[in-house]
């Protein structure tokens, strides 16, 4: 192993060394003595534990001194306070040049890591933190396992970057919980927007044996060891049969063929990994992980997915132009303008994550209720799920309340319209929430694509509007669209980044221009695909066109989705904004005045009275003519909201268009994507930025 490391240090250096530091513990009733190995970076658990070479050299030097010892009744595995440990060191992952090295990556924490499993005593996890990728690969080499309950983030996310967990979760999962199981966190959640489960999640899925409390879960972990020691304690596990197997990879390749339609790799070596984990031996199971991080390692969706993922860790966390914290205000009650679905769910966002009473209006009192209904019910769900406890739900039900008058916002810091798409609609209700508030209240709109300067317009102080734009749903989708308009304020600016903040949300500040950045991008590209079928390309040729790309949907899947009246409204405000290149399909307004909700049934086949809309043309194109005329108005749509300054660099619309629209993580971003097709002349970025491939 000494070589391995020598091999591989120049390109991994770690930044922070975990240490593994051995410290004998005597277990309680007569159990014998437990060499307790913590891993720990020497910092708080705002910087998780990682490993590099020098770390896992740590790691195996501890495991030497405790394998040469005759006296240790068990070996015990735990993290520093609140974390567990995070997985490899991946900043030296895009500068690997040969395959070989690659695969001695691989390698390397297997030649470690398997050792908690091969040892002379049992070996157990103490899992007290956040376990995520090859963290949660060490707690799966050790023959038992504890999880606190506490643990906020149990998770492979491999998949997510372009990986494999290389270091035996393929393998060693699927064997502990079972195919069907260990897929939902190897392929499942990673492909759900990095989706993350907790510590009594993964106790109910079975990664764990045993839980424990937080506030003594070192103390009941080692007394649940003593007792396993002692035969007092026996863990069992389910056997698992073939047809559990192949129906389990089976329905994981049709979920991934839906969602990337073989556009990443990751996801299908994984999935062959875990097929191969049924009948392969331990040594079989690890040099195939080995030989697909090697492949993997080398390629170019590694290299985009650690650029997406520096956008969404590092970029969006010091969101650029944003305005010094020190100047926002305190919000202490919030007002929301509408009932309908979208304002509810910002209703139960606001009252969930700033803790503060919500109100909401609405003209009548039937939607008020049934506003203020949705809220209430939804929180009866998450009591439902546990997600909550009952005074929990108490307290959130209390913050949300209804008033058919804007006189309840008198005493509210924060007011947010979301009521129809209509300039004067909204212009005359924050001329009427003006009148009632203080002068200190931020006045925002969720405008998906309403100019947030002529909403302001007619105002006494329009320094305090602001555009606030979610994306449904809005408890899950986590960009907001942080709109200046003409006269806000760096105060008005500084709250609403606060706010967003402490909502969970990843802000980005945008110019007030026509439907901001997601929306304006994303009207233009199904212009051009819509266009297209305009023209006389078939429907289903235009609408699979871009399947390659691996996007979360198809363009007349989205259509759907939006609601073919709304796409229409954007469509003619952009038309009307940039008439050159945004045009308004005389066919999809005969669908929507046909009533029709799309061209697709609700089994997912062709409406043939829907398809028959668009009709007619005489100039088709082939599916890759639909593409390149996508991208091309893409990067050029792009490039022209550079110059016009909608957000500060080409980043900020790469992390816009993934955190917003569902940009494949694994493409890097939509520039870096248009830089590499050869579609973005001059490149968008710089070659090399920021661990792009080149």
């Amino acid at each position: 192993m000494t070589g391995n490391v020598t091999d591989i240090r120049e390109l991994f250096a770690d930044e922070v060394v975990t240490k593994a530091i051995v410290h004998d513990v005597e277990l309680p009733y007569g159990a014998g003595v437990m060499a307790l190995i913590t891993l720990d970076n020497g910092f708080d658990h705002t910087k998780p534990s990682t490993f590099g070479p020098a770390g896992l050299t740590s790691l195996n030097e501890a495991l030497d001194a405790v394998a040469a010892r005759g006296d240790l009744a068990a070996v015990g595995v735990v993290g520093k306070p609140f974390v567990f440990a995070v997985g490899a060191d991946l900043k030296g992952a895009a500068t690997v040049a040969e395959r070989d090295q690659a695969a001695r990556i691989g390698r390397l924490g297997h030649d470690v890591f398997r050792r908690l499993g091969e040892l002379d005593v049992p070996s157990f996890a103490f899992v007290n933190g956040a376990a995520m990728g090859g963290g949660l690969e060490i707690a799966l080499h050790c023959a038992y396992r504890t999880i606190s309950s506490g643990v906020p983030a149990v998770a492979l996310p491999e998949c997510f970057l372009g990986l494999v967990p290389g270091w035996g979760g393929t393998q060693l999962l699927p064997r502990l919980i079972g195919p069907a199981a260990a897929i939902k966190l190897i392929i499942e959640n990673p492909l759900s927007q990095n989706r993350m489960i907790k510590g009594r999640d993964a106790f109910a899925m079975g990664v764990a044996d045993a839980m424990f409390e937080p506030a003594d879960f070192l103390e009941e972990s080692l007394r649940w060891a003593a007792r396993v020691l002692r035969g007092e304690v026996t863990v069992s596990r389910a056997d698992h049969t073939a047809e559990d197997w192949s129906k389990a990879v089976a329905d994981a390749r049709f979920l991934v063929d839906m969602k990337l339609r073989g556009a990443s790799p990751a996801p299908y070596r994984a999935l062959e990994l875990v097929e191969l984990a049924r009948t392969a031996s331990r040594d079989e199971g690890f040099a195939a992980e080995d030989e697909a991080l090697a492949d993997l390692l080398m390629g170019d969706e590694l290299r985009a997915g650690l650029y997406s993922f520096d956008l969404v860790q590092r970029r969006a966390k010091r969101p650029a132009g944003a305005p010094d914290k020190a100047l926002a205000r305190k919000v202490t009650k919030v007002g929301v303008v509408g009932a309908g679905l979208m304002a509810s769910q910002m209703a139960l966002l606001f009252a969930r994550r700033l803790e503060v009473p919500v109100v909401l209006t609405d003209l009548d009192r039937a939607r008020l209720d049934k506003g203020v209904g949705y809220v209430h019910s939804e929180v009866d769900k998450l009591l439902g799920k546990g997600r909550v406890s009952a005074d929990q739900a108490n307290r959130l039900k209390a913050l949300v309340t209804g008033s058919l008058t804007k006189d309840a916002f008198a005493d509210a810091d924060f007011v947010i319209e979301a009521v129809f798409e209509d300039l004067k609609v909204k212009q005359k209700v924050f001329a009427e929430v003006e009148a009632v508030v203080s002068a200190e209240c931020v006045l925002a709109t969720n405008t998906s694509s309403l100019p947030v300067t002529e909403m302001a317009s007619g105002l006494r102080h329009p320094e305090r509007v602001v555009g606030f734009h979610f994306f449904n749903p809005v408890a899950v989708m986590p960009l907001l669209e942080i709109v200046r308009g003409a006269e806000t304020d760096d105060a008005t600016l500084a709250t609403a980044f606060a706010v967003g903040r402490s909502l969970k949300k990843s802000s980005v500040l945008v110019k007030d221009a026509p439907a901001f950045v997601v929306n304006r991008l994303l009207t233009r590209f199904m212009g051009e695909v819509i266009g297209a079928v305009d023209e006389g390309t078939p429907l289903e040729v235009a609408d699979h066109a871009l399947d390659e790309l691996g996007l979360p949907m198809t363009p007349f899947t989205l259509l759907q989705l939006v609601g073919p009246a709304v796409a229409l409204h954007v469509a003619e405000t952009m038309h009307a904004a940039f008439p050159s290149r945004y045009g308004v399909s005389e066919n999809l307004a005969r669908l929507v005045a046909a009533g029709k909700p799309g061209v697709y049934a609700p089994d997912f086949s062709l409406d043939p009275e829907a398809v028959a809309f668009f009709s007619g043309g005489t100039s088709p194109s082939t599916a890759e003519e639909v593409r390149l005329r996508a991208l091309r108005a893409l990067a050029e749509e792009i490039r022209i909201m550079l110059e016009e300054g909608v957000v500060a660099a080409a980043q900020d619309i790469d992390l816009c268009m993934i955190l917003g629209a569902g940009w494949p993580f694994h493409l890097g971003g939509v520039t870096p994507y248009l830089d590499r097709a050869a579609i973005s002349h001059p490149r968008f970025l710089p070659p090399g930025t920021a661990s792009l491939p080149v």
